[in-house]
């Protein structure tokens, strides 16, 4: 399906791998110019190669900077002041108990899931509003409406990152700018894959196999009984951001393979 988004411009955050980077990556199908984020510099300029090598048409961008530090998102936007499209997608996680999330675990959640987005998108759109057009996103978990109780740290922000996004939202009543929050399940990324491919070292397990015996041993309620594929969550991404998804207004978009077990 043709999205109606080339020659746009994205601000992708931690697109640099997982999430981010498929969302990236689908984003330059669709002839999107992508503003690549993250903290590592070199990584960064390797996915913009990446970018540039694949999707010619595009024109990707270095946009490295730490998004967790405000002057540092100041001098972001100062770099590039006009986007049509805003992804959140940075974000921190680990499984934790809750006695051991001391305060400042619990501060650094919060500065890192919840502010930084924020931050950028207080700086971002303004801009939007005054051009009558276009998309932020931000990233949250089906650990927002559903906690597991494994990492409390995490599932807290990505709750708020969903009362976040609909306070927005109202800002933008009456014009084409939208403001949504997607809610993965599990989903396969990197870090996933190298913790899955080690659970079973001893066994002659393909990979399928060993995610289908991880999976039924710790995820029975996912009716998927696979990990989400970081591209399924992108192209998901990029009908969101596209012009055909205007009337999602602060919705809470679940892709969570039936994770959740209630309608709403």
């Amino acid at each position: 399906m043709e999205m109606g988004l080339h020659n746009t411009t994205a601000l992708v955050t931690g697109s640099t791998k997982g999430i981010g980077k498929a969302i990236a990556i689908e984003l330059a199908k669709e002839g999107v110019n992508v503003l690549v984020n993250g903290r590592n510099r070199e990584e960064v300029e390797q996915t913009v190669r990446e970018l540039k090598l694949n999707y010619p048409a595009t024109a990707p961008q270095n946009a490295a900077a730490d998004i967790t530090d405000p002057e540092q998102r100041q001098a972001l936007f100062a770099q590039f002041p006009s986007v049509d499209i805003l992804i959140n997608s940075m974000g921190i996680y680990e499984l934790m108990q809750y006695e051991e999330v001391a305060d400042d675990i619990w501060e650094k959640y919060f500065r890192t899931n919840v502010l930084a987005a924020n931050g950028l998108t207080k700086l971002y759109l303004p801009g939007m509003l005054g051009r009558n057009y276009g998309r932020v996103i931000f990233i949250a978990s089906e650990e927002a409406v559903m906690p597991s109780g494994q990492m409390p740290q995490y599932a807290m922000t990505k709750s708020m990152l969903l009362s976040l996004a609909k306070s927005i939202s109202k800002v933008t009543a009456g014009t084409e700018v939208t403001v949504n929050t997607i809610m993965p399940g599990p989903t396969l990324s990197e870090k996933v894959h190298h913790i899955i491919d080690g659970m079973y070292p001893n066994e002659n397990l393909t990979f399928a196999e060993k995610e289908q015996k991880f999976m039924a041993a710790n995820l029975p309620q996912s009716e998927l009984q696979r990990f989400i594929k970081p591209v399924e969550i992108g192209r998901l991404a990029a009908f969101v951001c596209s012009p055909y998804a205007a009337a999602f207004k602060g919705s809470p978009i679940r892709m969570d393979g039936g994770m959740v077990p209630t309608i709403y």
